[in-house]
This record gives C-alpha cells, sequence and structure tokens, in this order.
C-alpha cells in the first residue's frame, strides 16, 4: 500500500524517533508499504517519520546511484545491490573529512541544496530478518545512510545548511508546508491536513 509522504513543517519531522517492538506483528506489513511508497515516488530512501511514523526503522535502495559516472569502481560495487532495512540502527562511528553533495528530500519536494557530512560511517542495526549487522561504509554508500538516520534523529538536511541558505529557503519551505508544492506522489501536509 502507498503511504503519504508527510511534508516539511510536520511535528514528526523534528523529534527523535523511538525504539522499534521487534514483536510488532505489523511490522513486515509497514517495511512493504515503505519500499512501495519510497518506490513509488522514485526515491532511495525512505525513514518512517516520513510516513508520519515516529519509529526507529527506514529503508534503502541505493542502487540507482550506481550508474553516476563519477564513483570510484568500489562505491559503484556498493551501490549495485545496496538494498536494506534498517531497524533501530545506532551510530558507532562519523569520521572523515566533511564533502559536499547535492541531497534533497521527498518530504522537501523540489528543494535540493549542497549538504556536507563525513566520509565514513560505522552502524548497527537488526535487518528485516532480525539479524544484528554491523556495516562500515565510505562515500556516496555512507552519505545515504547518515541522510536517513537524520530522519529517525528528527534532523532534516535543510537542518544542516548555513543560516543564510535557510533564510533564502524560507519562502519556499512555507510554501512546501502549507501544500503549495507540486511533487507527483501521495503528500500529507501539516496546515491543511488534508492529502494531495
Amino acid at each position: 500500500m502507498i503511504l503519504p509522504i508527510v511534508a516539511y513543517g510536520s511535528s514528526v519531522l523534528k523529534v527523535r524517533s523511538k525504539e522499534v517492538d521487534m514483536n510488532d506483528s505489523n511490522l513486515n506489513a509497514l517495511i512493504d508499504n515503505m519500499w512501495e511508497t519510497m518506490y513509488n515516488a522514485n526515491g532511495v530512501g525512505l525513514a518512517a517519520p516520513q510516513v508520519g511514523l515516529s519509529m526507529r526503522l527506514f529503508v534503502i535502495d541505493a542502487s540507482p546511484f550506481a550508474q553516476d559516472e563519477e564513483l570510484s569502481p568500489e562505491e559503484a560495487e556498493v551501490l549495485k545491490d545496496f538494498k536494506k532495512v534498517f531497524i533501530n540502527p545506532k551510530m558507532l562511528e562519523e569520521n572523515g573529512e566533511e564533502w559536499a553533495f547535492t541531497e534533497g528530500c521527498l518530504s522537501i519536494p523540489n528543494i535540493r541544496e549542497d549538504v556536507y557530512r563525513k566520509e565514513e560511517i560505522t552502524l548497527q542495526y537488526w535487518d528485516e530478518n532480525f539479524q544484528e549487522q554491523t556495516l562500515k561504509l565510505g562515500g556516496l554508500p555512507a552519505r545515504v545512510v547518515q541522510h536517513e538516520y537524520d530522519h529517525i534523529e528528527g534532523i532534516l538536511f535543510t537542518d544542516k545548511l548555513s543560516p543564510l541558505k535557510r533564510r533564502l529557503l524560507k519562502g519556499k519551505l512555507n510554501d512546501i508546508s502549507k501544500g503549495n508544492t507540486d511533487a507527483d506522489y501521495k503528500m500529507r501536509f501539516p496546515s491543511s491536513k488534508t492529502k494531495r
């Protein structure tokens, strides 16, 4: 089932999410719905807060990035089959130099900006089979995970922009929160409480 993606301005996007109860009988159905919702919106990642749920859960399929010619062969190889479910993830380390990459977000349609993030991460999480995993990533794969991890911490990519850049985007962000935006997927807006 395709779920509406909550838009910028929704309070669920600004709070630290709660741990997932791995005994929840609806968890597998939710994960399936999140995959369907993400693919319908042409996204590479989707976090539970983006569908209105304050849960420490996100899904990523970064394989579309594997075609980028600027990637190293190693990064392309990792991204080619990078489809994962992250349940109750915990960031263990973020290392290396910060580097910029243009990011966007399904909850903030039609806005893309350069965001600086650390080069390497180590993350502990449970997968869709409820097996505990530890994952070390660098480059673009690390960035995609950091973006989604931020969602469950109540952080949006726009929070990482300079105060000047945020001021310049304020009008566009207010428009999104009011539903004045074009997205080719179903959204729920905080001001109107309606779905479009």
